[in-house]
């Protein structure tokens, strides 16, 4: 049984080798990520997942696909991936001692097309930063390419005050919900 891994992400694949599985290949599709107006976070995640797994499976439909799509939610607001370190600045400051939410969709799409979807919900909140530990953070580089612009599993892990749920899925792929979307598909790695 084959799985591609949609995503480019290295600590996805990272996620997946820790419970036993190597994707076949990883490719990064290219689909609109822009949320549309009005959609909640919860639609905004998974139908960027669905996108990204439906891109790929077109592509390899003999194989298990893979994709997933993660954003933080703060005060009912999407917080994308920050671009530039303006706006990682500008996230990490708005975080700072603040309660958040990191919302990943998940998708599956098996051989014969069957899907099969999750959104995973972890609650945190950050210590309040101060100005030295902001700008450090935001220097180190690290917030790029993260949605909130943290690494939880990085330095971004010393401000993390609470968290409610699956770290994993903070980290981009929650692993038991992923297993178990696999297993009902039919998928043994």
């Amino acid at each position: 049984m084959k799985l591609i891994l949609a995503s480019s992400s290295p600590r996805r694949k990272e996620l997946l080798a820790s419970i036993g599985l190597t994707p076949h290949q990883a490719l990064s599709p290219e689909v609109d990520e822009s949320p549309i107006k009005g959609e909640g976070i919860r639609d905004y995640v998974k139908r960027i997942a669905i996108l990204k797994a439906r891109a790929v499976h077109s592509q390899i439909p003999e194989a298990y696909v893979l994709a997933a799509d993660t954003a933080v939610e703060l005060g009912g607001k999407i917080v994308l991936k920050a671009q530039n370190r303006q706006e990682a600045e500008s996230i990490m400051s708005r975080l700072s001692g603040r309660r958040h939410r990191v919302y990943t969709g998940v998708c599956i799409v098996s051989p014969p097309g069957k899907e099969a979807c999750r959104v995973v919900l972890t609650r945190l909140s950050l210590k309040r930063l101060s100005a030295e530990e902001l700008e450090d953070y935001i220097a180190s580089g690290e917030w790029e390419g993260k949605a909130g612009a943290y690494s939880i599993q990085g330095r971004g892990a010393k401000f993390v005050k609470f968290i409610s749920g699956s770290y994993t899925n903070v980290v981009g792929l929650p692993l038991y919900e992923t297993s178990a979307l696999l297993q009902g598909l039919g998928f043994r790695g």
